[in-house]
């Protein structure tokens, strides 16, 4: 390992980075820190998020700004505002004893008027979005003509987010002999054709193999049914006790759904996704990057340029529509030498998947069972007991309360103290799994499944929640055990009945015997679900007497041609 200063780079920014807490320098900044201090050559460098990017480029660049010029001779592309801010500040950490050396992060959403009188009194070096640049270029308040390198930074990010037009119209602004740094994850064709465009034989550099993750990333595969992802997510959340990551979702209104419901179970999570405003967005960023929220749920689009340490897991609720995406969901654990775990939560149609994503990665994936409510219970146990042992007691107003609390409690005995102590805090997790059901999907479930010719007749343990892959309704009531009919709940979203609600609510009601669902909508004032034909008379019978909440619930079988009266609602 090198140090920064046995790679060219000069004491002044060594001090800076000292200060940061960096010595060593990183693989990516070990090869190409003295490639852009030596040679005057466009570079590609195929890297993941979280691996020292930054500090790549960034150093060797701030070193070889001329102070005697105000105008701008670095230009950095990014696909954020977040990333945009993120790597303004790191230049500014890295420049924090040069004086002479400006930074200005351009980005939309804040005022262009603001960023227009910081361009008039002088910058060397400029952060940009995309947009914003193009708009700064078509008003003339930026020069471009003593720029010389030009750096696009996580460009397949850029790409995938429609950026190519915009891309091509500032690349043919800046001038001609300008130097191109190109950083990107993953090398799709899109990237590709803008690095021959526009590149003259690039150099390449690849940490790790081309398009694969991180190598102290984990990656790891639950198989659940359709209908049990989120009770999956509750207990591999509970079994880590100091989860601190990003649940991805795919969907703005899944992404709300899902971090709503956490909240209604007592996680301390959020929302990311773009039906938020830029406050809001920034409201809940600042309060995740500094730990009082510890479960962001997202969808892809807002997390993108999103750049938070020590992050412990990544949950994939739901994968990406394009499969490189994976590589960018996971990058942002495991960064900068920690480790960390990215998860898929896989129902039985998308299992065929695993094997495209370790392809693509290089990785191969562990098959892990959902915990049980034993597990989780332990797990929790042992962590709190954890806590205590290392909690530190050094304070002398506790020792003022001590002789009251010792007469108070001198008729317990210690193992006494120990069970009160545990049970006060850890009813709660008790009383929730004492008769939690196996999530997991058997392992011969697993034979014929998409991908290895699966047939149809397992259809109903199939994509609980679409209809993809089963057979037509006619199919399904030709009698015998295959035949389903649908009952309607007067309960639904408004109410908070979800799936996972309605299943507990059957359980309970039917006092532990299992009841096969298949199909469950959701609408705003019900749920329609699909049961065995054999069964769902005695349902409806016993669930005369179901309580949701604080409220009676009523339960019949579905007329597709009628629609319930105002009554059923009311019931």
């Amino acid at each position: 390992m090198f140090t920064f200063e046995e790679l060219g780079i000069s004491k002044q920014y060594v001090r800076a980075i000292e200060e940061l807490g960096f010595e060593t320098a990183m693989p990516v900044q070990e090869k190409v820190i003295p490639l852009v201090l030596g040679e005057n050559q466009d570079m590609i460098v195929l890297a993941q998020t979280g691996t020292g990017k930054t500090a790549a480029y960034g150093l060797p660049l701030i070193q070889l700004i001329d102070p005697e010029i105000n105008n701008p001779q670095v230009l950095v592309l990014c696909p954020t505002r977040e990333l945009c801010m993120q790597i303004a500040d790191d230049l500014n950490d890295f420049a924090k004893f040069n004086d002479d050396l400006t930074t200005l992060p351009v980005f939309g959403g804040s005022s262009i008027d603001v960023q227009i009188k910081a361009l008039r009194k002088g910058i060397q070096i400029v952060v940009a979005t995309p947009g914003r640049l193009l708009d700064l270029i078509r008003r003339k308040a930026i020069k471009l003509n003593n720029i010389k390198t030009v750096v696009l930074d996580e460009a397949d990010e850029m790409l995938n987010m429609g950026f190519s037009e915009d891309l091509n119209d500032i690349l043919e602004t800046v001038p001609p002999q300008r130097r191109a740094l190109l950083f990107s994850a993953t090398m799709p064709s899109e990237v590709a054709s803008i690095a021959r465009k526009y590149m003259k034989d690039p150099f390449e550099v690849t940490i790790g193999t081309k398009n694969s993750g991180a190598e102290n990333i984990k990656h790891v595969y639950y198989t659940v049914h359709a209908k049990d992802k989120y009770p999956a997510l509750k207990r591999i959340v509970d079994f880590y006790p100091a989860v601190y990551g990003i649940v991805f979702c795919r969907t703005r209104k899944e992404t709300q759904e899902i971090a709503d419901k956490l909240i209604q179970d007592g996680y301390n999570a959020e929302s990311l996704h773009g039906d938020l405003s830029q406050i809001q967005r920034d409201t809940v960023m600042n309060k995740f990057r500094i730990g009082h929220i510890r479960l962001l749920v997202a969808t892809d689009v807002a997390a993108r340029g999103l750049d938070v340490e020590n992050l412990t897991h990544i949950i994939n609720y739901n994968l990406p529509e394009d499969l490189d995406s994976y590589t960018h969901r996971s990058g942002r654990t495991g960064r900068a030498g920690r480790a960390g775990t990215s998860i898929i939560l896989i129902n039985l149609k998308e299992k065929y998947l695993i094997k495209k994503i370790e392809k693509k990665i290089n990785k191969a994936f562990t098959s892990s069972t959902v915990p049980s409510g034993r597990q989780i219970c332990e797990k929790q146990l042992f962590s709190l007991v954890d806590k205590m042992e290392k909690v530190d007691i050094d304070n002398e107003e506790i020792d003022t309360y001590l002789p009251q609390i010792y007469r108070k409690l001198e008729w317990l005995d210690k193992e006494e103290i120990i069970k009160r102590f545990v049970a006060l805090e850890f009813n709660r997790f008790l009383d929730y799994y004492k008769n939690a059901p196996d999530l997991n999907v058997p392992e011969e479930s697993f034979r014929g499944s998409r991908g290895e010719k699966q047939g149809k007749k397992d259809w109903g343990d199939r994509g609980r929640g679409n209809d993809e892959g089963r057979p037509d309704w006619k199919e399904r009531n030709q009698g015998g055990d295959a035949g389903f009919v649908k009952l309607i709940i007067n309960k639904g979203r408004q109410d908070g009945m979800y799936a996972a609600e309605l299943m507990e609510l059957i359980n309970r009601n039917t006092h532990g015997k299992k009841i096969r669902l298949g199909k469950i909508e959701l609408t705003k004032k019900a749920a329609i679900f699909e049961v065995p034909g054999a069964e769902a008379g005695q349902l409806i019978k016993v669930m005369k007497n179901a309580r949701f909440g604080d409220a009676g619930v009523k339960v019949d079988f579905l007329n597709e041609k009628k629609t319930p009266n105002k009554k059923f609602f009311r019931a």
